[in-house]
């Protein structure tokens, strides 16, 4: 017998799994919920909610909220992904840089799996500790430190590396001990200046 499912649909849990995903939940989570796919399909087509990509759905009058496409991509991830690159330097407010897309880092072990990626989205693949991510509202992002490594891996431009490793230690978000590889990074580019 399956022990996630409620016997009966649970509007009140339903919501707050939702809000503690900017207004969106999975199929599976609606199904522990209690919410049958029958039931589902009753409430779409009644305007209650609204199908965003396969699996993924939103409470139709929960208020917008400014990073919401990030939770439909996490959601897609399964839990499992972690903005990173360029989109972290963005959410850490490490660059005045616009991310070319949103930059996402899954676990190794996908690197086998097919996907279909959701259009403007890039995917690395690597396992990241806890101790290398953070909340930013209800998705996870690499720390300031992990953030800045990754960039340097990835040929950031040098000068957006620099700008963002300043700003970084002079917030005091990560220390040089902490970057040597993005230290390393620049030194051909004349290190970093003050």
């Amino acid at each position: 017998m399956d022990t996630s499912q409620t016997s009966s649909p649970s509007w009140d849990q339903l919501f707050d799994i939702a809000a503690a995903q900017s207004g969106y939940f999975t199929t599976q989570q609606a199904a522990d919920a209690g919410y049958s796919p029958q039931l589902l399909a009753h409430h779409l087509g009644s305007g209650k909610i609204l199908r965003v990509r396969r699996g993924i759905y939103r409470l139709t009058h929960y208020p917008a909220d400014e990073h919401e496409e990030l939770v439909v991509i996490w959601l897609w991830s399964e839990h499992q992904g972690v903005f990173s690159h360029q989109t972290a330097l963005s959410l850490h407010q490490l660059s005045d840089a616009l991310p070319p897309g949103v930059e996402l880092t899954l676990p190794a072990s996908w690197r086998k799996r097919r996907l279909r990626t959701p259009t403007g989205v890039t995917t690395y693949y690597a396992d990241i500790k806890p101790e290398e991510r953070e909340w930013f509202g209800p998705v996870p992002v690499t720390s300031p430190a992990r953030t800045l490594r990754d960039c340097a891996l990835a040929d950031l431009s040098p000068d957006l590396l620099h700008q963002a490793t300043r700003e970084a230690l002079e917030r005091g978000v990560t220390s040089k001990s902490e970057l040597k590889d993005v230290l390393r990074a620049l030194k051909p580019f004349g290190g970093l200046k003050p």
